[in-house]
């Protein structure tokens, strides 16, 4: 079998679960079938990596993205399969699909209609990012969920597709990478270069800077956390220059009001991401939409206790009271949320113990039900029953 993968993100251009997503299955995948990655940004190795049309410099971001995607199909031939991930290269695989005459398989890590405050970042080309959705969605010969919950969510936000066509492969982690520890030897030590004492507690956060992830929801509430526990904020790429405004100013205010407030910017390597989930007493994870969250993953391959918001597939990762906390979370309800969100916080960081035991289950049931080996093994027999029924 061969597989024209479609992405966006692809090493080292990766700052989202979407990125991470497509990184891992390739690896494994690749022990099972031949896949060609097609993908956008800078060229590098062991991908073909589609532009804009030069002629379009300047022009909204969405429709950039529309132009790279018509190369992407182009350059698609001779595959079994096309298998595209997120908006971004959903018109390549609808397009190639129809081109070819081979199945089009669509993961949806996330939804527009699920995500109104895009049209922040976008403008009008939120529209079209919607509209270039709904049609990869609805043609789609299958379409992979990352979670029971998405699988519900892409059902109600498309009801015209069929259910049949809907298939739950999770995200995964790769525990041998994550795992608890010190940094590794000859690594930089990045706590140590932020001044972070490991004898008191530690809060950890790594995200993208947008609506989201909850930054903001974050910082009201790291107001009320207990003046001895330490804020480790790893959030960058901002959306917008105005998100990014914003959350500098309520860091800074944050700061002057309680201290023990150390903000990251820089996307950090792994190993530097490792050891911060690591050192942490907890990971906080305060996302308003999340359709399973790879990072909730990750804290818990490290032995790290996380407490997060039970929206999407997030209670599917996270066990409450076993391998962390859920708060629960309504938009109508914000400050509600962020005080329930500190009174967790603070109950998790005061006892270390429990806290401990929550990120050894953790750890344990990241082995047990996320390894990308199986989930490398699910896609391809989805790529299995699209190809049989297209042979029908």
């Amino acid at each position: 079998m061969r597989v024209a993968m479609m992405t966006r993100e692809y090493p080292p251009e990766v700052y989202g679960g979407a990125g991470v997503h497509v990184t891992e299955l390739v690896g494994r995948l690749r022990e099972l079938c031949d896949v060609d990655v097609h993908c956008m940004g800078e060229p590098r190795a062991g991908a073909e990596v589609h532009q804009p049309d030069p002629a379009l410099d300047g022009a909204n971001p969405a429709i950039r993205t529309l132009s790279a995607e018509l190369r992407m199909a182009q350059a698609a031939g001779g595959v079994d399969v096309v298998h595209s991930h997120t908006w971004y290269s959903g018109l390549a695989g609808h397009l190639a699909s129809a081109l070819y005459d081979v199945p089009h398989v669509l993961t949806a890590h996330s939804l527009e209609p699920r995500r109104p405050w895009k049209a922040e970042q976008l403008g009008g080309g939120y529209r079209i990012s919607s509209w270039s959705e709904r049609n990869a969605v609805e043609n789609a010969d299958a379409v992979i969920a990352v979670s029971e919950g998405m699988r519900l969510d892409v059902l109600d936000a498309y009801p015209a597709l069929d259910p049949a066509r809907v298939h739950v492969v999770c995200n995964g982690i790769d525990t041998e990478v994550w795992h608890p520890g010190a940094p590794a030897a000859g690594e930089r030590d990045v706590l140590s270069e932020l001044g972070v004492r490991l004898d008191q507690p530690i809060v950890a956060f790594v995200g993208r800077i947008t609506r989201q992830k909850g930054v903001g929801h974050l910082l009201a509430a790291a107001a009320d956390f207990h003046p001895d526990i330490q804020l480790v904020l790893c959030a960058g790429a901002p959306d917008t220059p105005e998100i990014e405004a914003e959350t500098a100013a309520a860091v800074t205010e944050l700061a002057a009001h309680r201290g023990n407030v150390s903000w990251v910017r820089e996307m950090l390597p792994t190993e530097q991401i490792r050891q911060i989930l690591s050192a942490a007493t907890l990971f906080v994870c305060p996302s308003v939409y999340e359709p399973l969250g790879i990072v909730n993953l990750e804290a818990m391959a490290t032995e790290t206790a996380v407490v997060a918001s039970d929206v999407g597939g997030i209670p599917e990762v996270v066990v409450d009271g076993t391998t962390g906390r859920l708060v629960h979370y309504n938009s109508y309800e914000p400050r509600a949320f962020e005080q329930q969100l500190a009174e967790v916080v603070n109950a998790v960081a005061s006892d270390p113990e429990r806290a401990a035991a929550m990120g050894t289950a953790g750890r344990e049931r990241a082995i047990a039900e996320f390894s990308w080996a199986q989930i490398a093994r699910q896609t391809m027999a989805v790529y299995d029953d699209v190809i049989a029924k297209r042979g029908r």
